[in-house]
């Protein structure tokens, strides 16, 4: 078996299955498993084995398997099937912070959030040098690669194609059948990006092509797979004459359904963010900062410690004796 971990790796995200996609089925605890059950059979997971849970349509879910998920670590999503929506998210108290802050460090200085653009561009550049490209050139280099497979996919398909148009906040709204299909489409996979960001305890809200909005670094990640995936597939599903919602919808379901996207997202974000660097973000660190020292331990207390450090001019806040608890009678 391919889970090695010693006790106190439980919390690392780099030892486990990223996601696990359950729907139409009942989630207990037995121990410290996860158990699925549906009318065919019964499936016990070990919770500290997975990253994320995602819970699909007809799923229900018991406070005990929730806190056993929590304390593991494991973070739950509530999405759409196959993942195309992500309706809610938690995440327990044993989850580290170090990508998130990695992420607010890299986010928050000029040079290193161009760095990390360009690595973006990078990606759908791979055979180009964008290293001193500024975030002007790297947009219109942008805008001519999606203009150019747009005009690809729709000679391929024979599909008319008149330019770009969407509604923000409606994503069917606007346009004719292979804008609609794009902007749904869009949507679908802004979910699937979306729990694998919150799965990996990043920021939605912290990017670094998009800002201002509450999932920016959602907006960012996607833009990575569009050419790949929901382009095409508009495309080809207005060639067919599939032009509902429900259609790009399922026929995205079904294509991601091998899992090799959410893969692919989550090592695309940590190559992102870490570059290279130790992937150790999610520890249980629990510590508690300090203006000189970085880190400290939590958890203990550190009353003694301080104590020592006082001189006869400092002055202790002493506080009142305990009090028993009540009893009340009935």
């Amino acid at each position: 078996m391919w889970w090695l971990a010693d006790t106190q790796d439980l919390h690392r995200v780099s030892d486990r299955i990223s996601s696990l996609y359950a729907e139409r089925c009942h989630v207990d605890r037995a121990d410290n498993a996860v158990v699925l059950v549906n009318k065919e059979r019964t499936i016990r997971v070990p919770a500290a084995m997975v990253a994320t849970l995602l819970l699909g349509p007809g799923t229900r879910i018991t406070t005990a398997a929730v806190r056993l998920l929590a304390d593991s670590g494991t973070a739950l999503c509530w999405v759409g099937e196959q993942g195309v929506r992500l309706y809610a998210s938690g995440i327990g108290p044993s989850r580290g912070s170090q990508l998130l802050l990695r992420q607010a460090y890299l986010v928050t200085r000029t040079k290193q959030r161009l760095a990390v653009a360009r690595r973006m561009y990078g990606m759908r550049f791979p055979d180009e040098d964008v290293s001193t490209l500024n975030m002007q050139q790297l947009r219109g280099r942008e805008g001519a690669r999606v203009k150019k497979i747009y005009r690809l996919h729709s000679t391929r398909t024979g599909v008319p194609w008149d330019g770009r148009l969407y509604k923000p906040g409606q994503p069917f709204e606007a346009g004719d059948d292979v804008n609609r299909l794009l902007s749904a489409g869009h949507s679908c996979l802004y979910g699937i990006c979306h729990a694998a960001i919150v799965g990996l305890g990043a920021s939605p809200g912290l990017g670094f092509v998009h800002t201002g909005g509450a999932t920016s670094f959602v907006l960012d990640i996607a833009d990575l797979y569009k050419a790949d995936y929901t382009i095409p597939l508009a495309f080809d599903l207005t060639a067919q004459g599939l032009t509902t919602e429900r259609d790009v919808r399922t026929a995205l379901r079904d294509r991601i359904a091998d899992g090799k996207l959410m893969t692919r997202i989550v090592q695309d974000i940590k190559a992102l963010l870490l570059d290279g660097k130790d992937d150790d973000h999610d520890s249980d660190a629990h510590e508690l900062w300090d203006d000189t020292l970085g880190t400290v331990p939590g958890g203990i207390n550190w009353a003694n410690e301080y104590a020592d450090t006082l001189d006869t001019d400092s002055f202790i806040g002493v506080t009142g004796p305990d009090i028993p608890e009540p009893r009340w009678d009935f």
